[in-house]
């Protein structure tokens, strides 16, 4: 594998644990009051999976994030603002500066 790609696929894994670390951070400040085995049953998410969300191990699709959100009483925006906060506005999968101003 070409030295270049491997660093980009690196980069890409590096940039999705900080996604899912500020993730859990998120969820973690938000579910303050709440047990995991009262939301994870709300919605249908095992205790282990939560808890592994929480501690930034685990990705979620779109609609497991937004019930997320819902479960813990607030909209799936706060949770982006967050982790965005966390993150830095400057954070990105898109490593090559001239493909992000095509966007």
């Amino acid at each position: 594998m070409c030295s270049y790609i491997r660093t980009i696929i690196l980069n890409m894994q590096e940039q999705k644990e900080k996604l899912q670390w500020a993730l859990g951070k998120a969820i973690k400040k938000y579910r303050t009051g709440y047990s995991i085995n009262r939301l994870s049953n709300e919605i249908g998410l095992s205790k282990s999976v939560w808890s592994d969300l929480e501690r930034g191990k685990k990705d979620v699709q779109f609609t497991t994030f937004w019930r997320i959100a819902e479960a813990l009483n607030i909209s799936p925006i706060v949770l982006i603002k967050d982790i965005e906060r966390e993150l830095g506005k400057e954070f990105s999968f898109i490593e090559d500066n001239n493909i992000k101003k095509m966007y």
